[in-house]
């Protein structure tokens, strides 16, 4: 039975958590963005589930089907474009298949790939992002009587950033192939933007722009190390 009609009574949305009694799987490889989603759902009334790459989220969807699902569209292991395209052939389908991300054009992609809506990063108005589901959801599902919105937004714990900052050194330091550099300037960019680190978005930026060029990428990479490392030695991440 679909869960958007097998909701306990005492499960049924409220006007302050209009997405009470529904499940979200969030397919997101950066713990810092991750932890926004859990703050959003928490405050919206939903449970929340984590897949940190195409693989994992496709172990979780063999065991349940959540209500709603929010993939990022750059993961370790591909295209988050690719698990949406399987979920939208999928029946019966999950009830709000949404995309997110940082990068210019992704929205576009992620609509024709069969996304319901995109989420564009930082993710952190609890207002836009109950307004985005419930958008998509069956009338039967909307809260009854009129919402409560709110201007405020979540703000991520400084430890989520900071284990980023952890992974982001561990693949610096790995065997740096091609495949590797671009998924770490896409992932560390991606980090950095949602938590307003000019100075390593920029850095990342440059790395991806270099690799485009096919020029030597050494004194980025080195950069972005070095940041990199100087965040891991904060007390204070951001």
């Amino acid at each position: 039975m679909d869960e958007f009609n097998s909701l306990a009574p005492h499960n049924v949305p409220t006007s302050t958590r209009p997405l009470l009694g529904l499940t979200v799987l969030v397919v997101e490889d950066s713990r810092f963005a991750c932890e926004a989603m859990r703050l959003l759902c928490l405050r919206s009334g939903a449970r929340i589930r984590r897949a940190d790459c195409l693989a994992s989220a496709r172990r979780h969807l063999q065991v349940y089907r959540p209500s709603i699902i929010i993939v990022d569209l750059g993961l370790p292991d591909g295209s988050g474009l690719d698990l949406i395209e399987e979920l939208n052939r999928l029946t019966p389908r999950i009830g709000v298949i949404l995309a997110t991300s940082g990068d210019d054009g992704a929205e576009a992609r992620a609509m024709a790939a069969g996304a319901d809506g995109f989420l564009a990063k930082p993710v952190t108005r609890i207002a836009s992002f109950q307004s985005m589901i419930l958008a998509r959801m069956p009338a039967d599902r909307q809260p009854a009587g009129p919402r409560l919105l709110t201007e405020e937004e979540v703000r991520p714990d400084a430890l989520a950033y900071r284990d980023d900052m952890a992974h982001a050194a561990d693949l610096l330091g790995d065997d740096q192939n091609d495949r590797v550099l671009d998924y770490v300037a896409q992932f560390i960019g991606g980090v950095a933007r949602s938590a307003d680190d000019d100075q390593l978005e920029r850095a990342a930026i440059s790395l991806a722009e270099t690799r485009r060029n096919g020029t030597p990428t050494r004194g980025d990479i080195a950069r972005l190390a070095g940041l990199v490392q100087a965040r891991l030695g904060e007390r204070i991440a951001i």
